[in-house]
């Protein structure tokens, strides 16, 4: 009689292992998103990093599974702590979640950002004022400056006769000295902006003053390009009309103050 052959043993890992194994993958998935979506520190980092260590035992040789059981000898059971694990894992330094944590971050940043810009304004501000006063211009041009750039204002009685866009002889001059100064200072945008009162247009060539400062601005625009090598691509020009006053119209004082142009620089870490 034939001898019965010998049935093989199965070979491979057993199914639960597979099982396992994809588990595990997906949980180590979910918590590398978890991570990635944080903004967390070097040390924050190092307890991630060490909160997988302890739980998974993936950095160090791979014999512990989750807790401190074995992962053979104790199996799939080993899984009390993976609630309290996953609970962790959205809580930072002090009660703190991690949307809390990324606010501040930001917030942080933000606040740096501003006094970095502002520290830069101030300094052209200061080299933009030294090269006025020595051309003799501190009472033509005024200087400001914000967070995101310097402002330089021009009287407009100064630079046009009244309901007029057509420069005077004698502004030019002092136009000349602004773009030696532009070309001097200002590396990325210009912004010249035409402004004036609110007394209503009336038998002129500019049927509003939207039209009168617009044209204005244009003017100042078109002389600085002829005199200068400024890129033109980075100079913008529009007319405010009389909607940002920085005087009270009622007065011959200050709708004279309303009636200016501003060129305005932007620093390096502005957003334009």
């Amino acid at each position: 009689m034939a001898k019965r052959k010998q049935e093989e043993a199965p070979s491979g890992s057993p199914a639960w292992m597979a099982t396992f194994s994809d588990l595990m993958n997906l949980l180590l998935c979910f918590f590398v998103l978890l991570f990635s979506m944080s903004s967390i520190d070097e040390v924050k980092q190092e307890k991630v990093a060490a909160s997988f260590n302890q739980m998974f035992s993936v950095f160090e040789g791979g014999a512990q599974a989750i807790g401190d059981g074995m992962l053979i000898s104790n199996g799939v059971s080993q899984l009390n702590e993976l609630d309290e694990f996953i609970n962790s894992t959205g809580k930072m330094d002090e009660g703190q979640t991690i949307d809390e944590n990324i606010a501040q971050d930001l917030a942080e940043a933000q606040e740096q950002l501003e006094e970095a810009q502002m520290e830069e304004s101030e300094a052209l501000a200061e080299k933009i004022q030294e090269a006025l006063d020595e051309r003799n211009l501190e009472d033509e041009v005024d200087v400001a400056f914000t967070a995101q750039f310097v402002q330089l204002t021009l009287k407009g009685a100064l630079l046009f006769d009244s309901g007029s866009t057509l420069l005077k002889d004698d502004a030019k001059p002092i136009l000349d000295q602004v773009g030696l100064i532009l070309e001097r200072y200002a590396d990325g945008t210009i912004e010249i902006e035409g402004h004036t009162d609110n007394v209503p247009m009336s038998g002129a060539k500019y049927s509003n003053n939207n039209e009168l400062s617009s044209g204005r601005a244009l003017s100042v625009f078109d002389y600085l390009l002829s005199i200068t090598n400024l890129d033109p691509a980075n100079i913008k020009h529009a007319g405010r009309g009389e909607y940002l006053p920085v005087a009270d119209n009622s007065t011959p004082e200050g709708r004279a103050k309303n009636r200016r142009v501003e060129i305005k620089i932007y620093n390096s870490l502005s957003s334009y």
